[in-house]
């Protein structure tokens, strides 16, 4: 484990628990770990190292929530995993090329990929409120595998952060579920998009598995206990939470970015 203060931690420790909570209720927690990580590492840790960590703590939350939702609500499993067979894929090319990525181009990346999604969850205010009444067709589930399984796989691998986010917009978007169904889904897709990247960030050896065992199970118990959360509250609530959660991680970054 690299030189960090026991204070330092217990930080990323609380934040893979938010992490994992924010992950289960709407998707994104890696907005909130990865940075966290970006943060508390040593200077000169290479950027994979966080993104490989990272990966190595939210599959464990992920794989929490994911059992919780399938165990509590109807959920598609066969579509899911085929949407996330397409996904691992994706994300293995992206950690691929994530290797000699520098943290300077992470942070404004993300910062613009969260403007938009808050902007387009702001101008549909019924997005994802009621699914269809009709299963989804050969075309649409087509288009997800395609859209949500090797696009936002690869992106996964490659970046990261709001993952889960992008994977309950576009399940909602092509599939037409509600919110908490398509946070269902989003949950067993994002298994295997975070198993993908795993194994390629393992192949390089850019893990720091003491760390990230400390911080999985903090992001275990938080994965959990979201998914109960969003069964209880419902499409409502997962709409404020993902406001909430991409706006607060904007102001965020953009203040480490140009201000701090």
């Amino acid at each position: 484990m690299p030189d960090i203060s026991m204070t330092t931690v217990v930080v990323l420790c609380l934040a893979a628990l938010a992490a994992g909570w924010i992950d289960a209720v709407v998707g994104g927690g890696g907005l909130l770990l990865l940075p966290a990580l970006l943060l508390g590492l040593p200077g000169g840790t290479p950027a994979a190292h966080a993104l490989g960590t990272n990966k190595a703590v939210a599959i464990v939350g992920t794989t929490g929530a994911a059992v919780t939702y399938v165990r509590k609500t109807p959920v598609d499993v066969p579509t899911a995993v085929r949407i996330g067979l397409a996904a691992l894929a994706g994300s293995m090319g992206g950690a691929f090329f994530a290797a000699g990525m520098s943290t300077d181009v992470l942070k404004p990346v993300i910062m613009v990929v969260l403007v938009a999604v808050g902007a387009f969850v702001i101008l549909r205010p019924a997005f994802g409120t009621a699914p269809s009444a009709e299963p989804a067709s050969p075309k649409r589930v087509l288009a997800a595998i395609g859209l949500a399984g090797l696009g936002i796989g690869f992106y996964d691998g490659l970046i990261g952060p709001g993952t889960g986010t992008f994977l309950v917009l576009a399940l909602t978007a092509v599939l037409h579920l509600d919110l908490v169904a398509a946070s269902a889904t989003a949950k067993i897709v994002n298994c295997c998009t975070n198993a993908g990247a795993l194994a390629m960030f393992t192949w390089q050896g850019a893990v720091l598995w003491q760390l990230a065992a400390l911080m999985a199970a903090f992001n275990l118990a938080g994965g959990m206990f979201g998914a109960h959360t969003a069964l209880k509250k419902g499409s409502g609530f997962v709409r404020v939470v993902l406001l909430v959660t991409v706006f607060g991680l904007v102001a965020k970054m953009a203040y480490e970015q140009w201000v701090a």
